[in-house]
């Protein structure tokens, strides 16, 4: 399948690509894949990635990851500092027309979905009469999306989240402003208070830390159905045409059976919609197109009863 690259395309309004979506539903993959396929640069709108630290807890994409991609408001504010909706509008602003001077399509990407809503609907900025937008939803079932962030923030764990946290650890730090809003900081406060007096205590210090990291997965958890209810108001409310990707499958899987669902249910169905986009078209995705995600998730539908059903006469 051939894709057209750059941003001159059948009208005079500037194309931006918008990647939406919970915590940990793959945005950050598929803008890496839509920007290496179309010629493109990312600008975060994650409003804690913005900052620079606590990578791990932000969950902050590497440069190996990157791909040579050129990336905007990714890690370049003080903790400290203040980053609120409007300066979010601003330098976005300012992001779209040096990536357009390059020749290269704007994609936005990140689960602050109040900070995209100020940029598209602020009637000063007037960005709809100046763009044109393509909204994708990447969206996972709930009871796969929350076993998945519970598995990640345990590997988070692994990579050194506590020891990350720790260094930011300030008593009496505010947790409502700057990089301190991040999930896992206000969580591990009062471990962080407490943890010398336990220090001959290990297995109290132990409970402790785990009550902290619980409460990391419930806030995740809580966070997500945040985000989905943002996202489901701006398309049922306030009208976004919002063309919502099912990854499900994806989280089901695992090794060439995740990469190969990532191809069809996601990437595949992601660049005809983005193609057509860029050339002014505007179609629903084929029923050819759309038979290799439908015949997956009938599968999927058909085959797991019976597996599981199997899984239960081997036991008994």
């Amino acid at each position: 399948m051939n894709f057209s690259s750059g941003v001159h395309y059948s009208n005079d309004k500037t194309k931006v690509v918008f990647i939406m979506g919970a915590t940990g539903t793959g945005k950050t993959k598929l803008s890496i894949d839509l920007a290496t396929h179309f010629s493109g640069e990312i600008i975060n709108s994650d409003k804690i990635q913005v900052f620079k630290g606590l990578d791990i807890a932000s969950n902050k994409i590497t440069e190996s990851e990157r791909r040579d991609i050129p990336h905007h408001l990714l890690g370049v504010l003080d903790p400290d500092a203040d980053f609120t909706a409007e300066d979010f509008c601003h330098h976005t602003l300012r992001a779209i027309d040096k990536i357009i001077e390059n020749g290269h399509l704007p994609i936005i990407v990140g689960g602050s979905n109040t900070y995209i809503e100020a940029l598209v609907e602020d009637p000063m900025i007037k960005f709809t009469t100046k763009f044109d937008c393509c909204f994708l939803w990447m969206d996972v079932s709930l009871p796969v999306l929350y076993k998945y962030v519970g598995k990640r923030v345990d590997q988070m764990v692994g990579a050194g989240l506590v020891d990350e946290t720790r260094k930011m650890f300030v008593p009496g730090a505010d947790y409502s402003r700057g990089i301190r809003r991040a999930i896992g900081a206000p969580e591990l406060d009062y471990y962080f208070q407490v943890e010398q007096q336990l220090e001959d205590d290990e297995i109290g210090r132990k409970m402790l830390l785990e009550d902290a990291i619980q409460e990391v997965k419930d806030n995740t958890c809580k966070l997500v159905n945040k985000q989905l209810e943002k996202i489901k108001r701006l398309r049922n409310e306030v009208g976004w045409d919002i063309h919502r990707i099912d990854a499900t499958h994806v989280f089901e899987s695992s090794g060439k059976e995740a990469k190969d669902a990532w191809e069809e249910v996601v990437l595949k169905p992601s660049l005809v919609i983005v193609d057509d986009f860029l050339k002014g078209c505007k179609r629903e995705i084929s029923r050819e197109e759309a038979f290799p995600i439908s015949w997956l998730n009938f599968l999927r539908n058909l085959l797991l009863p019976v597996a599981r059903r199997m899984k239960e006469m081997i036991r008994v």
